[in-house]
């Protein structure tokens, strides 16, 4: 095998959880290979670079091994090179920080009343940092 379909290979190493969603990724333009843009149907071969805009993140992988079948995550990772930048990565973890952990209410306060039930969803659908989007 010298070459996979790149929808393919993006779904066998795990980068999508679907086919139909890596090939929908890819529709939209927000995969590269050798810095430009592909069709779900472009071969992928070793040695190929993709640049890949995933949630609002930016992967960059090489293409270390082919694969046309889906398979476990620890034989997904040695099929590729992560050349991602460090800020990018930490773009993630800074993110992440503090989501982790449950909601805390005070012992004694019992469950929430419809009216501070409103108020928490409410706080939480608030943006945390400003787009920039200045339109108004």
């Amino acid at each position: 095998m010298d070459k996979v379909r790149i929808d393919k290979w993006l779904w066998a190493v795990r980068i999508f959880k679907s086919r139909t969603l890596s090939a929908d990724v890819i529709k939209k333009g927000k995969v590269r290979l050798n810095g430009d843009p592909v069709k779900p149907s472009s071969n992928v071969t070793v040695g190929d670079r993709l640049l890949v805009q995933k949630e609002g993140f930016n992967l960059d992988l090489e293409v270390v091994k082919l694969l046309n079948k889906r398979v476990g995550a620890p034989l997904a990772v040695a099929c590729y090179v992560n050349h991602t930048s460090e800020d990018e990565m930490n773009k993630y973890k800074d993110w992440f920080v503090g989501k982790s952990q449950g909601e805390f209410r005070e012992k004694g306060q019992g469950r929430p009343t419809k009216r501070e039930r409103r108020e928490i969803e409410t706080f939480k659908e608030q943006p945390l940092w400003d787009d920039g989007d200045d339109s108004e």
